[in-house]
């Protein structure tokens, strides 16, 4: 059984006192943004991702360093892990949530998504395949736009655990329709198989919808966790 650990929070009010954990790169990034809002989720993102890291590895968060190379270009806006430690993890975030995913060791990919984003027919046939979007034809006008999400989460999660992104055409997997628990069908690519990959929908709050993917044989056992405070019951 392989425990997986995804973390939410809200993304930090006040910045000042988490600044310091970045380190001068992600201090560049970090500045790069234009929008407070997108600032206050990336330091969010990299202080939960060394704080739940440091707890699990014994270490003060300041001691957990990552590294985020991209394996295209070799600039630190990748992915980020930690060299030498038995551990996964992913970072996703949307409006007001930000998530880290956690295991020790098997690849993990982490996405969450704001439902209220208008899901047209150009995204729909550029994310979903033949299969996936009959399935979506069955559902109520009202149910398609979740069953969307559903299947976007669960579809970027799995890109995620394999560190190689949209590079993987998303109409080449097939997951399980929306209502049912999230699996891979089938899949074009021979990284990516039924029997090694296992997912999971998750429960991020209100407005929004989540999923995690873990690249493994085993059974995933999934435990999701607040960091702060919880949201109210309209999600904020």
């Amino acid at each position: 059984m392989i425990d997986c650990v995804v973390w939410w929070a809200r993304p930090v009010a006040d910045p000042g006192e988490y600044l310091a954990l970045l380190t001068p790169v992600e201090r560049e990034r970090y500045e790069a943004y234009r929008q407070d809002a997108d600032r206050r989720r990336f330091l969010t993102g990299r202080t939960l991702a060394r704080t739940v890291a440091a707890e699990r590895l014994g270490v003060d968060p300041g001691d957990v360093e990552f590294d985020a190379t991209c394996t295209d270009c070799d600039k630190q806006h990748g992915p980020p892990r930690i060299p030498g430690v038995d551990l996964a993890l992913s970072i996703s975030h949307a409006g007001e949530r930000v998530g880290v995913a956690l295991t020790a060791g098997a690849p993990v990919g982490l996405d969450v998504e704001a439902a209220s984003r208008r899901a047209d027919d150009g995204l729909l046939r550029y994310a979903l395949n033949d299969t996936e979007l009959a399935a979506l034809d069955r559902l109520s006008a009202p149910e398609r736009t979740d069953g969307f999400f559903r299947y976007w989460t669960r579809k970027e999660a799995v890109m995620k655990a394999t560190g190689r992104g949209l590079r993987i055409p998303l109409q080449s997997i097939t997951l399980s329709p929306p209502g049912e628990p999230a699996r891979l069908i089938a899949s074009d690519h021979p990284e990516l198989t039924p029997e090694g990959t296992r997912m999971a929908d998750l429960d991020p709050g209100a407005g929004y919808r989540a999923a995690v993917a873990v690249l493994t044989m085993e059974e995933i056992e999934v435990t999701e966790r607040w960091w702060g405070p919880m949201p109210d019951s309209h999600g904020q």
